[in-house]
């Protein structure tokens, strides 16, 4: 091993005559010292884990390692997460169950098909034809109730509720509503330990972190959770409600980018208090189209919720009236057939009136246009059917202005309860 010297070049540092065999030594054990302190330093670990008197034990119990066998245990970590948003979900995940829609089947059989004079016979069957979800919102003594969408129930000859436990419970249908989509179940309470909080949706700002709880493809993913924000307030969006290809609604609702799928309908969107701000209703299902569902606000429920659960129905009012949109009725007739003014190109017109209808007994006639309510402008059938149901009540007053042949007209008549007709 050479050694160096920080004021020699190595080879020119020679040792004196006299001390010849000392200085080798000297030199040799100096070296010795040198290379074990660099070993030392540089390969610690080398002289830690070298140690012939240790055992080597199982990795799931202990490893005796190094010079002072130093007893170390390798143990499984188990982390215990909570966050707000794991906080938010414990508190509604179990009031939030599935809800199925059981119709009954008519099965024909033959018993003979080479003409025996038996002939043939049906019998029915029952089977689920869709599912949804449902949120716990109340219990009073041995009943609890739940609201869900109502085209989740629509049709059903039955109803089962699934606990967030699995339990299956059958379900009394108390009441529905198709115009916002609702619909209040009732159940057995005994098995009923969660029920969900109502928060206010009138307070949710854009971008506020939301999340659904659902059953979306039925009962194999339920108790599901998804978690997006609010991708827009205040959103209405056109249904056919009759399916006959012509818009009957404007649903007023929230709109999230929280996955929303078959079977979340009738479930919750909770904000990070684990409130829920909106029941999963629809959402947009074109492949050009990704993340736009909606929920209809809490807010706009709560009231609608009361009333079917004490009433069993909403009561509307009407005037008794059909009517067609004036934008429906070509250019010629409205001119020559209508007389409106050139300037108007919207309204309501009047295709018939019931007799001893509210309408009738105020003067209203058809191929009136109507074009104000209480003066509010009146531009489609939505507009008049949004103004009615969310401002009046059978028996109030309404104020009425229509075009006839060309002139401005005021009626005022005494409001009606709907059944079937405006």
């Amino acid at each position: 091993m050479g050694y160096y010297d920080e004021n020699h070049q190595e080879g020119r540092h020679q040792p004196n005559k006299r001390g010849g065999k000392l200085g080798y030594f000297i030199t040799g054990l100096v070296g010795v010292i040198v290379g074990a302190l660099i070993v030392t330093f540089a390969f610690p670990s080398v002289l830690k884990n070298y140690d012939t008197s240790s055992s080597v034990s199982d990795t799931s119990t202990s490893n005796n390692i190094g010079t002072n066998n130093t007893s170390t245990t390798a143990k499984n970590v188990s982390l215990n997460v909570s966050t707000d948003i794991t906080k938010a979900v414990a508190k509604t995940e179990k009031a939030v169950v599935g809800v199925a829609n059981i119709q009954k089947q008519s099965v024909w059989s033959t018993s003979d098909i080479y003409g025996d004079d038996s002939g043939s016979s049906s019998s029915s069957s029952s089977q689920e034809e869709g599912s949804g979800s449902g949120i716990i919102y109340k219990k009073t003594g041995d009943k609890a109730y739940i609201v869900t969408n109502y085209h989740v129930i629509e049709g059903a000859d039955s109803l089962e509720v699934t606990l967030s436990t699995g339990k299956k419970l059958p379900a009394k249908l108390v009441g529905g509503d198709v115009w916002t989509d609702l619909a209040v179940l009732q159940i057995d309470g005994k098995d009923v330990d969660t029920v969900a909080q109502f928060g206010n949706s009138d307070t949710l700002k854009l971008g506020e972190s939301v999340i659904a709880i659902g059953n979306p493809l039925g009962e194999q993913f339920s108790g599901s959770v998804t978690q997006g924000i609010v991708s827009g307030l205040n959103r209405t969006v056109p249904v056919d409600l009759n399916e006959d290809g012509t818009e009957d609604w404007q649903e007023e609702v929230i709109q999230t980018d929280a996955a929303i799928n078959p079977g979340n309908s009738g479930g919750a969107l909770i904000n990070i208090a684990g409130q829920v701000v909106g029941i999963n209703s629809m959402k947009i299902s074109q492949e050009s189209v990704e993340g736009i569902g909606f929920s209809i606000p809490i807010n706009s429920a709560k009231t609608v919720i009361n009333e079917l659960e004490t009433k069993g129905k909403i009561e509307r009012p009407a005037m008794g009236v059909e009517l067609q949109n004036v934008s429906d009725v070509p250019a010629y007739h409205q001119q020559e057939t209508l007389k409106l003014p050139k300037n108007v190109t919207d309204g309501v017109m009047i295709a018939s009136v019931t007799s001893n209808s509210p309408a009738a007994k105020a003067g209203l006639k058809e191929l009136d246009v109507i074009y104000q309510l209480d003066g509010h402008k009146i531009s489609d059938i939505i507009s008049l059917r949004k103004y009615l149901y969310e401002n009046k009540k059978p028996g109030d007053k309404i104020q009425v202005k229509v075009y006839r042949s060309g002139k401005s007209k005021t009626f005022t008549l005494t409001l009606t309860t709907a059944s079937g007709t405006n």
